[in-house]
């Protein structure tokens, strides 16, 4: 029985197949909360597939190299979140069942089926409720992002109607001080010189059109 699984796994469509699944259950996994079933029947797929190179002579070391690229994917989700540690993690992890491949044409199989399986993986989100871990991220940055943007774009549209000084000459962009601050803003195509009083006539976001007051002098 394990020599027919090991036959099945020497050819190119049997390792392509079983680190396909291996893969994408092991993200699966990783991504939703499948109560360990994932998880299990990713890593016996993926020990297989050791487990019949290594009978070969294959070195034990890159199996354990995979657990360390499982590893660091989780702890970059986890504790860290940049995706950096999650990067190498997936090279050790493609590294690691690649290595082992008898022929380049069955290391390019495996290859492409750990990317589709790990691309693959994120379907089950759409089926299966996510991590924790995952949904805390995706809401801090999404909180973090709207509300940035909100303030931001509020205090913007606090200045329409306001009147300033232009702190350089506008032509037509330049540089206005509206009680105490400056900001960036632009006339509409208008050169003015430094000095003059401007009044905000639109705000739209971060961008600022002002106009110079008529009939007032320029501030000294």
């Amino acid at each position: 029985m394990l020599e027919g699984w090991q036959q099945m796994i020497f050819q190119p469509l049997g390792g392509f197949m079983i680190v396909l699944l291996g893969t994408l259950l092991l993200f699966a996994e990783v991504l939703v909360r499948g109560r360990m079933i994932f998880g299990l029947l990713g890593l016996a797929a993926i020990s297989l597939y050791f487990m019949a190179h290594m009978q070969e002579g294959q070195m034990l070391w890159m199996g354990i190299l995979y657990l360390a690229g499982i590893m660091l994917v989780m702890i970059d989700g986890k504790f860290i979140g940049d995706g950096t540690l999650a990067a190498i993690g997936l090279i050790l992890m493609l590294v690691a069942l690649a290595w082992p491949s008898p022929s380049i044409l069955y290391g390019v199989g495996v290859a492409v089926a750990f990317v589709i399986g790990a691309s693959c993986s994120l379907l089950f989100l759409k089926f299966f409720p996510r991590r924790q871990v995952w949904s805390k991220l995706t809401l801090k940055d999404s909180l973090s992002s709207e509300r940035g943007y909100n303030s931001l774009n509020e205090g913007y549209k606090q200045l329409l109607g306001k009147e300033g000084v232009a702190q350089t000459d506008f032509r037509p962009t330049g540089t206005i001080k509206i009680e105490g601050r400056l900001y960036s803003a632009t006339t509409e195509g208008m050169w003015v010189k430094r000095g003059t009083r401007l009044r905000v006539t639109k705000v739209s976001g971060t961008h600022i059109l002002v106009q110079e007051i008529e009939g007032d002098e320029q501030a000294k």
